[in-house]
C-alpha cells in the first residue's frame, strides 16, 4: 500500500483522483499545525505541497520514506531540491497549469492600460461619478505590441493580442524565429525594436539576465506614453525606474501583477493613478486551480507507483555507486553547460560533451547534465532532467558526445555550444576528490572555482588592462575577490574576474568601452 501526503490545500478534484485509486492511502494533512505535519510525513511516499509548506531540510529530514515531492505549481522557492537530490527524492513541479490563467490575466491588464477600466469603474460604482470625458482611452487596433519571450504564455498572448489587430513584434533569442513568424508574429533580434512599441509586455524566467531587463536605459528609449505590462515575475522591470518614469509621464501606464517584494501592499507604485495593480493573480481561476490539482495528483500517482516523474526538476543521484574522483563530475557539468549558456545570447544549434580519462565511461550519462545547465538559463523550470534530451530535440538542438583519452588531467570534461555565429566551450576538472576547477574558458587556459558572480573579459594582450578593469569596478564599490588571467597565442588574453558585488548592465557597457576590450561578459554560478 503507498501513501500519498497532501500537506497544503488543492482543488477538490485532486482529492477525487487520488481516493480513486486501489492500493494507495491519501492523508489530508491539509489543516494539520505545520509542526504537527512533520509527525506524519514519515510515512508517505509522496507529497504534495504548495507555498504553505517550507520543504527545507528539517521537513525533509522528517520524509523518512519519500521517493518524490510534488510542488502544485511553478514556483518551487520554498523546496530545497539540492538537499532533495541528496536524500533521493525526485522533485516535481506543474509548470503549464496556470498558462491560459496567466495569459488572460495579461489581457486584462493589456486592456485595462489603453482604456484605464478599472478607474473608470471605481468612479461610478464607490463615488457615483458619471463623467465620460474624465476617461478617454485608446484603442489597441493598429497600435504596436512588443513581447519580450515566446514561450508558452508569450505565444498565446502575442496570437490573442493579434486577433485585436495589433501588429506583435517578439524577442526572444532562445527560439527559432520561425516559432513567431508561423503564427504572423514579426520576430527580430534587436532589442530595440520593443523599446519601439507602443506597448510592451514580458514572459520571460527571472535570472541574472532578465532581472532588470527594463531600467532607466531602456526606458529612455521607449516612445513617450508607452505602456508596460508585467504578469511573469517582480523584478524583471526595475520598480525604481518605472516608478520615476510614471512620475513624470514617460511611461504612460502600468499593468502590474507582480513585484519584487510581495505582498506588494506597500510598495508605492500603488501610490499612482496610472497604475492598475493585482495580488499575483496571474493563476487565480478555478480552471488553473483545477487543472494544478489534477495534475499534481496524476504526478503524485504516477511517482507512487514507480511509472514515471513528469516534469521532474532533478534526479535522485547515487554518488555513492560512483568513483570517489567521479561523482563530483555531475555537478561540474551542469555547472560547465550554465557557464558556456551565459557567454551566450543567441539560439543554440548544439551541444557537446567531450569527456577525458576516466571521467569518459560515464559521458552519455552526463550529457543530460550539460544538456539541463546550457539550457535552463533560457528554458528556466520548463527543462528538467527527465525531459532534457526530448526537449533539445524539440527545439533543433544537436547533441553530441565524445569519449577521449586521457590528456594533460586525469579526468576533464568540456562543454561546447554552438550558435549560428559561434563556437563556445568551457572546460573543468575535479582535483583530489572534491576539488572542482574550471580550466579552459573557449581556448584559454585558467584555473578558478565554479562559484560565485564572474566577469570574463577578453581583451587585446596590451599594457594597462588590468589597471583600466580595477579602476571601473572601485569606481562601482566592487571588490575583486580573485582575478585570473590566460593568454593566448594569437594576440589577445582572457581575465575571470571573481567579485562579490552585483554586476549590473551599466557596469558591463563601461567595460565593453574600454579600448583594448574584445568581449565582456557577465557569469554567476
Amino acid at each position: 500500500m503507498k501513501t500519498i501526503i497532501v500537506c497544503d490545500a488543492i482543488h477538490e478534484i485532486g482529492f477525487e483522483l487520488l481516493r480513486a485509486q486501489k492500493d494507495l492511502n491519501v492523508i489530508d494533512a491539509v489543516k494539520v499545525p505545520k509542526d504537527e505535519l512533520l509527525k506524519l510525513v514519515g510515512e508517505a511516499d509522496v507529497a504534495i505541497t504548495r507555498s504553505s509548506t517550507d520543504c527545507d531540510a528539517t521537513f525533509i529530514d522528517a520524509c523518512t520514506n519519500l521517493k518524490a515531492l510534488v510542488r502544485a505549481g511553478v514556483g518551487v522557492d520554498n523546496v530545497d531540491i539540492d538537499y532533495c537530490s541528496k536524500k533521493g527524492i525526485i522533485v516535481m513541479n506543474v509548470p503549464t497549469a496556470n498558462t491560459i490563467a496567466a495569459v488572460e490575466m495579461t489581457l486584462c491588464h493589456l486592456l485595462n492600460s489603453a482604456r484605464k477600466f478599472v478607474f473608470a469603474v471605481n468612479d461610478l460604482t464607490q463615488d457615483k461619478v458619471w463623467k465620460r470625458e474624465k476617461h478617454y482611452g485608446n484603442e489597441l487596433f493598429g497600435k504596436k505590441l512588443g513581447v519580450i519571450g515566446f514561450g508558452n504564455i508569450g505565444s498565446r498572448v502575442a496570437v490573442r493580442a493579434a486577433a485585436f489587430g495589433m501588429k506583435v513584434t517578439t524577442y526572444d533569442p532562445y527560439i527559432d524565429p520561425s516559432k513567431a513568424t508561423s503564427v504572423g508574429v514579426e520576430y527580430t533580434r534587436n532589442f530595440d525594436d520593443i523599446l519601439a512599441c507602443d506597448f510592451i509586455t514580458i514572459h520571460t524566467p527571472k535570472n541574472k539576465e532578465t532581472t532588470n531587463m527594463i531600467d532607466e536605459a531602456q526606458i529612455a528609449k521607449m516612445k513617450d506614453g508607452v505602456r508596460l505590462i508585467n504578469v511573469a515575475r517582480g523584478g524583471l522591470y526595475n520598480e525604481d525606474a518605472l516608478l520615476r518614469n510614471l512620475q513624470n509621464g514617460k511611461v504612460a501606464y502600468a499593468g502590474i501583477d507582480v513585484f519584487v517584494k510581495e505582498p506588494g501592499s506597500t510598495s508605492p507604485l500603488l501610490n499612482l493613478p496610472n497604475v492598475s495593480a493585482t495580488p499575483h493573480l496571474g493563476a487565480n481561476t478555478f480552471e488553473s486551480q483545477e487543472n494544478i490539482a489534477r495534475e499534481a495528483a496524476e504526478q503524485a500517482i504516477s511517482a507512487a507507483f514507480g511509472v514515471c516523474y513528469p516534469n521532474a526538476l532533478n534526479l535522485p543521484i547515487k554518488t555513492n555507486e560512483l568513483p570517489a574522483e567521479i561523482a563530483p563530475c555531475v555537478d561540474l557539468t551542469a555547472k560547465l553547460g550554465y557557464f558556456a549558456a551565459q557567454m551566450s545570447h543567441e539560439k543554440i544549434k548544439s551541444i557537446v560533451l567531450e569527456a577525458e580519462g576516466e571521467v569518459a565511461k560515464y559521458v552519455e550519462s552526463l550529457l543530460t547534465f550539460a544538456v539541463v545547465g546550457v539550457l535552463k538559463k533560457s528554458l528556466g523550470e520548463s527543462i528538467n532532467y527527465v525531459n532534457a534530451k526530448f526537449v533539445a530535440e524539440s527545439a533543433g538542438v544537436e547533441l553530441k558526445c565524445a569519449a577521449l583519452p586521457a590528456s594533460n588531467y586525469k579526468n576533464k570534461i568540456r562543454v561546447r555550444i554552438v550558435t549560428d555565429s559561434e563556437a563556445l566551450s568551457v572546460a573543468g576538472t575535479i582535483f583530489g576528490e572534491n576539488e572542482s576547477r574550471i580550466v579552459d574558458v573557449n581556448g584559454f587556459s585558467t584555473d578558478f572555482k565554479p562559484k560565485g558572480k564572474m566577469i570574463v573579459f577578453k581583451n587585446k594582450d596590451v599594457p594597462g588592462v588590468i589597471a583600466k578593469i580595477s579602476t571601473i569596478l572601485a569606481e562601482a564599490n566592487i571588490n575583486i575577490a580573485d582575478f585570473r588571467l590566460g593568454r593566448g597565442k594569437d594576440g589577445n588574453a582572457l581575465a575571470v574576474v571573481l567579485v562579490d558585488g552585483e554586476v549590473s548592465g551599466e557596469l558591463v557597457a563601461k567595460l565593453a568601452a574600454v579600448d583594448a576590450c574584445l568581449r565582456v561578459e557577465r557569469v554567476e554560478l
